[in-house]
């Protein structure tokens, strides 16, 4: 298997859509109704919301590709945490967000989530960030396991709204030099 990993462009945005539209249900909790997760994606994951998220100059949308197809993408965001439930939590500054970071279910378990995040903590790293955050919800123990093993730990919750429900996310932190 040989992958690469890229800052996307803005002619990725349709195509991280559709990833995204593949994998977010996956890491929603079993009581997200799947009209709130319709709702989700097309709110916050659609072609037109990427084109913005590529366009703004604190976020970084990494493409993982293999044979030329994208099989999962990391969403970053540079700067202070907005949500004052993190900001009071997270105690690394200047800090990274990991906003989103999702691999198609093809490639789960083959390395490419965590040459993901190796490409993470190096763009963090090079950007001089003391600190990485990023919130998972309470119920995707799959996902905590994997940052634990990261180097990430809880530090503190938060809330997740999809759709017209509410979720409750843990917040994990981890030091860029770990």
């Amino acid at each position: 298997m040989t992958v690469q990993i890229d800052a996307a462009g803005i002619w990725d945005s349709e195509t991280i859509a559709d990833v995204a539209a593949a994998t977010f249900p996956l890491a929603c909790p079993p009581e997200a109704s799947q009209d709130d997760i319709a709702a989700f994606i097309d709110e916050m994951l659609s072609a037109e919301r990427f084109s913005e998220y590529l366009t703004d100059p604190n976020r970084t949308v990494l493409k993982v590709t293999e044979n030329g197809a994208i099989v999962g993408y990391a969403m970053l965001v540079d700067g202070e945490p907005t949500d004052p439930d993190v900001a009071e939590v997270v105690t690394l500054r200047p800090t990274t967000e990991i906003s989103k970071l999702y691999v198609v279910p093809g490639h789960h378990g083959s390395g490419v989530a965590a040459a993901l995040m190796d490409a993470i903590v190096e763009r963090a790293r090079a950007a001089g960030r003391a600190g990485i955050w990023l919130g998972v919800n309470q119920k995707n123990v799959r996902a905590q396991r994997f940052y634990i093993k990261h180097g990430f730990a809880q530090v503190g919750t938060k809330s997740f709204v999809v759709g017209t429900q509410r979720h409750d996310d843990f917040v994990m932190e981890r030091p860029v030099e770990a």
